[in-house]
C-alpha cells in the first residue's frame, strides 16, 4: 500500500463518510420508530373508540394526575364519571383500559389471559416462576399439584402457629406507651413472615425475635434471610423425607408443612417438581402469604380503630366465644360472624391487592356489547370495583351489614382474593390468619386512631400507606 493511501486527508475523508452513513442510518431508524409509534397510536385509537377517557395531557397522559399521591381519589372520581370502564393514558403509547364493573370482571376472570408483560416480571429474580408468574399449561399443572397443600386437614394445625406468632407480637405491644402511637405495618409484616416460616418450613425460631438484634433491624433483611435459606431447607428436607418414607408415614410422625406437600406432589406423568420449581413455589408462597396478609391485617385494625362501635361489638363477640382466655382454635373461626363481616368490609374499602394487569390474548366482547381486540392491556381495578357506587351504595361508608349472611350481591362484586380459576389459592389460609390476628388483638387492646397521622393509602403491588399506619393502643384489664 502506498504512503499516500494512508495520508491524514484520506483517513479523515473516510471517517467523515462513515459518520454520514451512520447518521443516515440513525435518522432512518428514528423515522421508522416515529412511524411505528404513530401507527400503533392509530391502532389504539380505533381499538378503544367505544370507551371514554378522562381529559389527559397530549404527551404525559394521566401521569400528572398521579404525582401527588392522589391515585385512589382520582380513581374513585373517574369510577363515578364513567360506567364500567375508562381508558387510562400513562405515557406515550402506554394506554390501558381500567375495568371496575362486576360483569366485566366476571368475563375477564373467566378467561386465561396472561399477566401484562413488565408489570410483574421484576418479581421473577426474587420469587421465580411460581403460581403468581406462571401462565398456561405449566400454571395449571402447578395449581393442581399445590391445591392439596391448602386442604382443611393441612390448614388446621397452622392455627396454633398463627396464634403463637400473633401473641409474640402482642407481647411486644404491651411495652408501648398508651400516650404514644405505634406504626403497626412493620410489626405485622414480621409477624406474618414469622407465621409463613413456621407453616412453610416448620421453622422453629422466630423472625420477630431476630429483629431485636442489631443485624435484624430492617424488614428487608428478614426477607433476604428467608430466601437465602430456601435452597438449603429444601435440600435438608429431601434428605429427611428419604429416611422417613412415604407421605402417610411422615403424617403419622409429625405435622405436615407446605414444603412436605410440595415434595410429595406428582404431575400426571409421575414426575416431581424440579428444584427450581420448588424454590419458586416456596418463595411465591412466602411473598404472597406475608405481604398481602400484612396489608390486610393492618388496614382491618385501622378500620376498627376508626369505628369504635364496630370494634366493641367485635370484641364482645370474641369474648363470648373465648372468654378471658387467649386460646383460639380452628373450630372458633366459623363462630364469629360479626367479626368476619367487619373483616370483609375492611377488605372491601382497603383491598390488599388494589389492581391486576392483564393482556388480552384474544378479542373480547362485554355484556353491554362493547369490544376490545387482542393485545389491549387491561387494569382490573379491585379498588375501583370495591368503591363503585353502582355496585355498593355509599361505598366510602364502613358498613359491615353489607356482608350479613342473608345479603345478596354480584358474584364478582367483592374480589379481595381475585376471582375465577386464578383466584388466590391461599385465601382460606389468609382469612384464618386475619381472624386470629383480629380476635387476639381485640382481646388485649382497645385500638384508637392517631388523629395527627391519618394514613394515606397508596396503590403499590399491595395497598400500603405513604406515611405508615399509626394506632394508639390502650391495654385492656
Amino acid at each position: 500500500m502506498s504512503v499516500s493511501a494512508l495520508s491524514p486527508t484520506r483517513l479523515m475523508g473516510s471517517f467523515s463518510g462513515l459518520l454520514q452513513v451512520v447518521s443516515l442510518l440513525g435518522l432512518l431508524l428514528l423515522l421508522f420508530k416515529i412511524v411505528q409509534f404513530f401507527l400503533h397510536r392509530l391502532w389504539l385509537l380505533r381499538a378503544l373508540q367505544e370507551f371514554s377517557s378522562p381529559p389527559s395531557h397530549w404527551l404525559f397522559g394521566h401521569l400528572r394526575e398521579f404525582q401527588k399521591d392522589q391515585d385512589l381519589q382520582k380513581i374513585r372520581q373517574w369510577v363515578e364519571e364513567f360506567p364500567s370502564a375508562f381508558v387510562l393514558r400513562l405515557q406515550g403509547n402506554d394506554i390501558r383500559v381500567m375495568l371496575y364493573d362486576p360483569d366485566y370482571m366476571k368475563v375477564i376472570m373467566g378467561r386465561s389471559d396472561p399477566k401484562a408483560p413488565g408489570n410483574y416480571k421484576f418479581l421473577a429474580p426474587w420469587i421465580g416462576y411460581g403460581l403468581l408468574l406462571l401462565e398456561g399449561q405449566k400454571w395449571f399443572q402447578h395449581r393442581r399439584m399445590l391445591t392439596p397443600a391448602f386442604h382443611s386437614d393441612i390448614l388446621k394445625p397452622y392455627v396454633k402457629l398463627m396464634v403463637d406468632s400473633v401473641q409474640m407480637m402482642l407481647d411486644r405491644w404491651e411495652h408501648v406507651s398508651e400516650d404514644s402511637s405505634l406504626e403497626i405495618f412493620d410489626h405485622i409484616s414480621l409477624m406474618t413472615l414469622d407465621t409463613i416460616m413456621k407453616c412453610a418450613f416448620n421453622h422453629q425460631s422466630s423472625v420477630q425475635l431476630d429483629r431485636l438484634s442489631s443485624k435484624g433491624r430492617l424488614f428487608f433483611h428478614s426477607c433476604q434471610l428467608a430466601k437465602k435459606h430456601t435452597d438449603q431447607v429444601i435440600k435438608l428436607r429431601k434428605a429427611h423425607l428419604q429416611q422417613e418414607g412415604e407421605l402417610e408415614k411422615v403424617r403419622s410422625k409429625r405435622r405436615l408443612d407446605f414444603l412436605d406437600i410440595l415434595l410429595f406432589a406428582k404431575m400426571e406423568d409421575g414426575s416431581s417438581l424440579s428444584d427450581e420449581d420448588l424454590r419458586a413455589e416456596v418463595d411465591t408462597f412466602m411473598f404472597e402469604g406475608h405481604d398481602t396478609t400484612a396489608s390486610g391485617i393492618s388496614w382491618i385494625l385501622y378500620a376498627l380503630a376508626a369505628h369504635p362501635e364496630h370494634q366493641q361489638r367485635c370484641r364482645e363477640e370474641i369474648q363470648s366465644i373465648l372468654g378471658d382466655g387467649a386460646s383460639i382454635s380452628w373450630d372458633h373461626l366459623d363462630k364469629m360472624p360479626y367479626t368476619t363481616m367487619c373483616i370483609k368490609e375492611a377488605l372491601r374499602i382497603y383491598p390488599p391487592v388494589p389492581s391486576i394487569t392483564k393482556k388480552l390474548s384474544k378479542p373480547v366482547t362485554f355484556p353491554d356489547g362493547r369490544s376490545l381486540p387482542k393485545g389491549i392491556i387491561l387494569m382490573l381495578s379491585i379498588y375501583g370495583l370495591h368503591h363503585n357506587p353502582n355496585v355498593w351504595q355509599n361505598p366510602e361508608v364502613f358498613d359491615p351489614s353489607r356482608f350479613a349472611p342473608d345479603s345478596d350481591r354480584h358474584s364478582h362484586a367483592f374480589l379481595p382474593f381475585s376471582g375465577g380459576s386464578r383466584n388466590c389459592i391461599g385465601k382460606q389460609f389468609a382469612m384464618n390468619e386475619l381472624k386470629v390476628a383480629v380476635a387476639l388483638t381485640l382481646l388485649r387492646f382497645e385500638l384508637l386512631p392517631d388523629p395527627t397521622r391519618v394514613p394515606i393509602p397508596i396503590p403499590r403491588l399491595v395497598l400500603k400507606s405513604k406515611n405508615g399506619i399509626h394506632l394508639r393502643l390502650k391495654k385492656l384489664q
